[in-house]
């Protein structure tokens, strides 16, 4: 697989896998944990609750490669950035294994900052081993192999996750989740004669356009901190609710920092700043809609999908911990109406209203309290995307490579126009599986939370990988992190705009029509990106070697 690839890539390969080993255990636990009763160990929070943190968390998780990739080209390098990062987000995973509210805001602090002197320069030193000579054809090839091994780790974390949790509590789980993060750390150490060519330090004196550029960067995160006051203070919420204000106000300079880049840019720079800028654009859909994985899609696993297996198939799953077991007795003792939303001054429990059962045939109720049923835990759910990762990146590296050889192979803007069209497909599904349910009175069957995966990972494979190639491709070298970290603030707005809408959830009374909401959004942005791209692939041709 890595031939006729630097040698850097194994390494960076196997340390991003365990990277986002680590990452992905905890956003795939994250919500249930918050939504679990106090008693048995989460925070009790309600759906829009869950999914506002939740959305607020991954968007910040992704601004901050704004500042990590400045601090990285102008100061600190891509390899210092990186091994502080992992550090950082490896005390954050195990710091959420302290059941304390203030703790667990703490640990995502150090999550935020962590990924933030992470992700752009691994994605940024990657792309300069394919800046030589001898490797420049196969970049594309390069980031989609890179990409596998961040699914890897996503694919393997879940059923880690399952046993930390069913054996050892949530702080199992998030403990696990930081030992991986150092595992990737120590990986990259090993390798680091393998690409320490490509890092870049700080010059040994600054010159006037760093000095600008110093100028600029602090004006923007106090102009951020400012702007992040002034959304969370407007008597009425514009968006959704003060955070979301708050965090999209703090965009804006940020925003304004990248519209300056391209205006105060040489005349050569122009046009791939202002290709990449259009390209960070349309992206954002795409993660309002992919990283609803974490919740909306996450809360239909774990409510409407029916989760049960059969005492032959059990056993050996149970000996694993990949199992949990339900009765009347150990399961929810929250009252839900038909959408599952906390009915008021209820009871406290009603026999076929708890939160398994509630919308289970009565012939498959357990015939006492105390009788159990074999289900696997929710966040496995979480493993279907990066297995589908796994499973068709070969496929999809494969298929362009042979498009490649007889000249029809799309180029990198037209991957992203089509993985946003396909992505926008993947919705239908989840409306096939909400008729299917009768609107979620019955149980759907998992087939189609796996279906909806596979496609909408055909369209990732399309976008995101290429999205970072992209970046890498367009990218002037002297803003290159900086660049990584305009893609990664795309990432961000889009997070968040996937909280608040999986906030919405429970406006819908008819599920259809949130996926609906979700079709249109990603439709939207695949239309304009198809009207681009005549003119993107100009730019990219132009410059692009």
């Amino acid at each position: 697989m890595f031939k006729q690839h630097p040698k850097g890539l194994p390494f960076l390969f196997f340390t991003e896998m365990w990277e986002r080993f680590g990452y992905y255990l905890m956003i795939g636990i994250f919500t249930l944990y918050l939504k679990e009763t106090v008693e048995k160990g989460g925070f009790d929070m309600t759906e829009a609750e869950a999914s506002n943190l939740y959305g607020t968390f991954i968007a910040l998780v992704f601004l901050t490669p704004f500042i990590g990739g400045i601090l990285a080209d102008k100061w600190l390098g891509y390899r210092k950035s990186i091994i502080m990062g992992g550090i950082m987000m490896g005390l954050g995973y195990m710091g959420m294994a302290v059941h304390d509210i203030n703790a667990l805001y703490a640990s995502m602090a150090l999550v935020i900052f962590g990924n933030g002197f992470f992700k752009p320069n691994i994605s940024t030193i990657l792309g300069r081993l394919y800046n030589e000579e001898d490797y420049k054809t196969q970049k594309d090839s390069g980031y989609n192999i890179f990409y596998m091994g961040i699914n890897i780790g996503a694919f393997v974390c879940n059923f880690v996750a399952a046993v930390m949790r069913i054996k050892f509590g949530w702080g199992g789980a998030f403990i696990s989740a930081g030992v991986g993060m150092f595992i990737g750390i120590a990986i990259f150490l090993v390798g680091t004669r393998h690409y320490i060519h490509a890092d870049i330090t700080a010059p040994a004196k600054i010159n006037d356009e760093e000095k600008r550029m110093w100028k600029i960067f602090g004006g923007v995160i106090i102009a951020a901190f400012v702007f992040a006051f002034i959304g969370f203070k407007i008597p009425f919420a514009m968006v959704k609710d003060k955070v979301t204000d708050a965090f999209l106000f703090a965009c804006i300079p940020v925003i304004g920092y990248y519209l300056n880049l391209y205006f105060s840019a040489p005349k050569e720079e122009k046009r791939p700043i202002a290709a990449l800028m259009v390209i960070f654009a349309v992206t954002i859909p795409f993660w309002a809609v992919f990283k609803q994985n974490g919740t909306a899609l996450n809360t239909w696993a774990d409510r409407y999908t029916d989760r049960e297996v059969s005492a032959g198939i059990a056993k050996p799953l149970k000996a694993v911990d990949l199992l949990a077991t339900i009765s009347y007795k150990n399961d929810s003792v929250k009252n839900l109406d038909n959408q599952f939303r906390p009915i008021p001054d209820a009871p406290k429990k009603i026999a076929g209203k708890n939160t398994y059962f509630k919308n289970l045939p009565p012939e498959r109720h357990p015939k006492n309290d105390t009788d159990e049923i074999f289900v696997w835990a929710p966040n496995l759910s979480q493993s279907i995307n990066p297995g589908w990762v796994i499973l068709l990146t070969p496929l999809v590296v494969g298929f362009f490579g042979f498009l490649r050889r007889r000249g029809k192979e799309p180029s990198t803007p037209a991957k992203i126009a089509w993985g946003l069209f396909i992505s926008a497909v993947s919705g239908f599904c989840m409306v096939g599986a909400v008729y299917a349910s009768n609107n979620g009175l019955e149980k759907s069957s998992v087939l189609w939370l796996i279906s909806t995966y596979g496609i909408i990972t055909i369209g990732e494979l399309c976008l995101s990988p290429m999205g970072l190639s992209l970046v890498s491709k367009l990218s002037p070298p002297r803003i290159a992190a900086i660049m990584m970290g305009g893609w990664f603030l795309s990432t961000s707005i889009g997070n968040k705009l996937s909280g608040v809408l999986a906030a919405m959830w429970d406006q819908y009374d008819h599920k259809a029509n949130f996926f609906y909401l979700n079709i249109v959004f990603l439709g939207l942005a695949a239309v304009v990106m198809f009207l681009l791209i005549r003119w993107l692939n100009e730019i990219f041709n132009e410059y692009v070697k």
